[in-house]
């Protein structure tokens, strides 16, 4: 049974709550391997941060046709965030993994806008687009890299044989193969921030139908020119030694 409230016109705002009580905490010692003299971690190593700029200018149809903008909100999404070393190239002793002291960034995204503006009309409701400009590019991390990326690099052999009647002929039917596969950790992007300067113009604006509210004109597309500083890390997971008290030691290039 549901109780009617005795006096309709006044509302209840009361809501279910509940008083936490404080719990009693006692600091534990951690346990720590006592034979932790030449430990390694394997963890996310900052290769390089830096700041990209990104120019686009982009065309928005608006639908229905806008007589002011009122704001516009963006982010910054990264779909592609690539590091490709172009060397030199030096083995770590003799491991098959080199560092690489040369790379090229390719980047590739969106800008997401969510366009809020007044169409015609003395009462017409706020309406909102949101529109996705799409960019892409590259940076040349040469010299910029904090901390070398390691690359591991495979090879395959193939053996041919002669014919055994008619040494003067290879075998197209035999051959002996040998591969040799390296699995690296793929260097991917944190993205940072975002900073961004705009010019938003109508390219075609034309004379709205009879309003009588106001003798301003609208538009149905909306320009935009827009600069994007966009700054990022760029890691990759290696292997890194520590020192006995917990401090980093070497430069974090050591092998995988």
């Amino acid at each position: 049974m549901v109780k009617k409230n005795p006096n309709p016109n006044q509302e209840n705002c009361n809501v279910k709550a509940r008083t936490e009580v404080q719990l009693p905490d006692t600091p534990v010692t951690p346990v720590v391997n006592p034979d932790l003299t030449g430990a390694f971690v394997k963890v996310p190593l900052v290769l390089a941060e830096t700041s990209l700029q990104v120019v686009v200018e982009a065309d928005i149809p608006l639908d229905p046709p806008a007589s002011e903008i009122k704001r516009v909100l963006k982010d910054v999404f990264l779909t592609q965030c690539k590091l490709v070393p172009v060397g030199p190239f030096t083995e770590i002793n003799d491991s098959g993994f080199f560092t690489s002291e040369g790379a090229k960034l390719f980047v590739e995204g969106y800008i997401r806008k969510n366009i809020e503006y007044a169409p015609m009309g003395c009462n017409s409701a706020l309406r909102t687009m949101t529109a996705k400009v799409p960019f892409s590019g590259f940076a040349d991390l040469t010299g910029d890299l904090m901390n070398l990326p390691i690359f591991g690099f495979g090879d395959q052999r193939r053996s041919q044989f002669l014919e055994p009647k008619h040494g003067e002929s290879p075998r197209l039917d035999k051959y002996f193969f040998q591969n040799n596969v390296i699995y690296n950790e793929q260097p991917f992007c944190e993205l940072i921030s975002a900073e961004f300067f705009e010019l938003d113009f109508s390219p075609n604006s034309y004379d709205s139908r009879g309003s009588h509210c106001s003798n301003n004109g609208s538009f149905n597309k909306l320009r935009e020119k827009i600069v994007t500083d966009l700054t990022l890390k760029v890691l990759q997971v290696q292997q890194i030694p520590l020192t006995v008290n917990g401090g980093g030691a070497g430069n974090g290039t050591g092998g995988e």
